[in-house]
């Protein structure tokens, strides 16, 4: 009889080509020695490189690798969401493509969940957090005064919202999944405010992160975006949609 998976690892990427092999190779090397089950699922959206190949390439020889292309559709926030819908773990993790937060860091929020936790979130801004590899000073000055908005509007007792390294225990993922209507950069936001309106227990958990190039992400062109993602999530939590 198979064992059950613990671990389901969510990769969103677009246009990772020159970003994702290391992290899937460092991925592969840390579960090597590891008893438990896992399995890891690259959502790819609306890549034009050469991402798609490069994961089916990893697929031959990476047994617990799937990958689900979502071709034109876009957005990370569904990209994750269709990972997490698919996932089969006990624990369910999404990563970011770049590895800015290495697979390693799971250790550290086993024993919040051995708490009783069902959300742990990585956080770049609470005591005992590392920046290894700070970010160009107006990303992260942009990234802080994002941060500052969404403590404002929606999360207050939140002190990093946005960092690309969550893990929801299955039930909870699920559910908060099952309601998330936000799949483009305000996801991060909305998925927290669920958890908290659900009375989900939430835990920050200090990381190691380090920025790394390559970032498709261009802060300028989202901030609007994203501001009426907020205000929209606020919107539905006074009107009781969600």
């Amino acid at each position: 009889m198979n064992k059950k998976i613990k671990l389901s690892i969510i990769i969103p990427a677009f246009n990772e080509e020159k970003r994702i092999s290391t992290t899937l190779e460092s991925i592969n090397r840390y579960f090597r020695d590891k008893l438990y089950q896992y399995e890891v699922i690259v959502v790819a959206n609306r890549c034009t490189d050469n991402t798609v190949n490069l994961v089916k390439s990893f697929e031959a020889r990476f047994k617990n690798l799937e990958l689900i292309d979502l071709g034109p559709r876009g957005g990370k926030g569904l990209a994750v969401k269709v990972g997490m819908q698919t996932a089969r773990g006990e624990y369910l993790l999404f990563m970011d493509a770049d590895n800015s937060v290495h697979i390693e860091e799971i250790e550290k929020f086993w024993p919040s969940f051995n708490k009783g936790y069902d959300v742990v979130i990585g956080s770049r801004y609470i005591n005992g957090s590392r920046v290894i590899n700070p970010q160009p000073w107006y990303r992260y000055v942009l990234g802080r005064v994002a941060n500052l908005v969404v403590r404002l509007i929606l999360l207050p007792n939140i002190r990093d919202s946005q960092c690309g390294f969550k893990v929801f225990k299955k039930d909870a993922a699920k559910f908060i999944f099952g309601k998330q209507e936000i799949y483009k950069w305000g996801f991060d936001s909305e998925i927290l405010v669920l958890a908290k309106k659900y009375n989900y227990s939430i835990k920050e958990q200090p990381i190691t992160w380090g920025d790394v190039k390559g970032s498709h992400l261009e802060l300028i062109k989202v901030i609007l975006p994203t501001m009426k993602e907020l205000i929209q999530i606020k919107i539905n939590l006074i009107t009781h949609k969600y």
